[in-house]
């Protein structure tokens, strides 16, 4: 691997290491399989690849999952892991929780990328995995996959500031081949979203045409998009509710999932697409004495201010045991993924202006101390600037005002961006007034105010 040098070894601080550039041969060994272990820490230095070697992970990962069907089948032991959401760091936590994914069988239930900011690294080390070990690694697809989400999100944009925008539609691609549930010990069924009035049985799943952008109705929607009712008892004043949360598809209760299990031989729903305090969710319905529906989030502290666990479920031989982690630091990124030359231009041109402005219109007219040659040098740059058909005062009072508020929005963005690219969450999320809240009051707070980007866009 490349990597940077000190020469001089002057580094103000040398604890820190080297950041990489990019690996010095092809990541792909004799087999065709990348180098999983290398890539999981060449991200953790935020490394990045050729883009020979990117078409060539999501080329080689997309010709696995077409091969796959709609509906997977799998037996324990086995790891279930939610939306990861970009969040790299917290999936390399989440990796030393849940299992080495030479020895552990995963399933992951989609949502991989948006909100967080280094969505690709994560693709790409999971498609990694896929890749060395294709029967054992599951992936299945979340809303979140698809080029309606990624656009409105941090995906795309992280994308073509990375790599470019063929390695995104390729990507894309590669979504649209993704299987789309899982039947685990042959009465669980895993999805991401929920089910729908669409979804008689296990055989429908099979008979749709996954391979396209999922559709805003229908059973591949509500796959993607459903969700359970939030009650103890899962009551509904209908079988299936639209859901309002979400723009589209429904919400589903005891009512549902009673005749759903009954019809299908089924007991549980595994599914993901919720943040969830404790990183995870039961609800026992109908007096069962298992749950009903079990919601898994893996992303720790979601959007960096939910201040929520991450969790994963591990069966083994019936049994269920939930793991939950807490959130790993990561490098900060500025907006949009600006460098910091670029977003310093505002903080510099105001600069300037203003002192071009003092030239123009000098607050004092002591000119004690300044010898009469530059006295007369800056009443005749005053003349020629004051007299100007295209620098005017009024003019510059304008550029002034303007890069100011420019510099006061870029400074809002940051404070309120909370590492996520949307920036729609506040500050106040985290802090009211000088008094800290709690984390359950800085929860539910955050769902509040996160709710509009719940909703799928028109």
């Amino acid at each position: 691997m490349e990597s940077l040098t000190d020469p001089l070894n002057d580094r103000v601080v040398a604890s820190v290491p080297f950041p990489s550039i990019r690996p010095s041969n092809s990541i792909f060994n004799s087999k065709s399989k990348p180098d999983w272990k290398f890539l999981k820490d060449f991200f953790l230095k935020e490394g990045v690849l050729s883009k020979q070697d990117c078409l060539g992970i999501i080329n080689r990962a997309t010709d696995l999952f077409r091969r796959e069907p709609n509906l997977i089948s799998l037996q324990d032991p086995i790891t279930v892991v939610g939306d990861i959401h970009g969040q790299y760091y917290d999936l390399i936590k989440m990796l030393d929780v849940g299992g080495n994914p030479e020895t552990t069988k995963y399933l992951f239930l989609g949502d991989y990328v948006d909100r967080g900011m280094f969505s690709i690294e994560v693709l790409f080390l999971l498609y990694s995995l896929k890749i060395n070990f294709p029967s054992t690694i599951i992936m299945i697809r979340g809303n979140h996959e698809s080029r309606q989400m990624t656009s409105m999100f941090s995906f795309r944009k992280e994308c073509i500031y990375k790599y470019g925008i063929d390695v995104y539609d390729a990507v894309m691609e590669s979504f649209d081949t993704l299987p789309l549930a899982c039947i685990l010990n042959d009465n669980f069924l895993a999805v991401h979203g929920g089910i729908s009035p669409e979804f008689k049985t296990i055989k429908d799943i099979n008979n749709l045409n996954r391979f396209i952008e999922p559709p805003r109705s229908g059973l591949l929607c509500d796959l993607l998009w459903s969700d359970p009712v939030d009650s103890n008892d899962g009551r509904t004043t209908e079988v299936y509710k639209n859901n309002d949360t979400r723009g589209c598809s429904y919400f589903f209760g005891a009512e549902a999932t009673k005749k759903i299990f009954k019809e299908n031989n089924l007991i549980t729903i595994i599914r993901g697409h919720e943040v969830q305090k404790e990183g995870y969710k039961m609800q026992f319905w109908a007096g069962n004495e298992f749950p009903s529906v079990i919601t898994i989030f893996s992303a720790p502290n979601y959007c960096d201010c939910y201040k929520n666990k991450g969790a994963i479920i591990k069966f083994n031989g019936g049994a269920v045991n939930i793991q939950q982690y807490n959130f790993s630091k990561h490098p900060y990124v500025l907006p949009e993924f600006m460098d910091v030359f670029t977003w310093s231009i505002p903080f510099v041109i105001e600069k300037v202006l203003r002192m071009l402005h003092s030239v123009i219109k000098p607050k004092t007219k002591c000119t004690s101390g300044v010898d009469e040659k530059s006295i007369k040098m800056l009443k005749e740059l005053e003349d020629c600037l004051s007299s100007s058909k295209d620098i005017r005062e009024d003019a510059i009072d304008s550029i002034v005002g303007s890069i100011r508020t420019l510099r006061e929005k870029h400074e809002m963005i940051v404070r309120n961006q909370n590492s996520f690219s949307d920036g729609i969450l506040s500050g106040e999320t985290v802090s009211r007034g000088n008094m800290l809240m709690d984390d359950n009051e800085t929860f539910r707070r955050a769902i509040t105010m996160d709710k509009v980007n719940e909703k799928r866009p028109n």
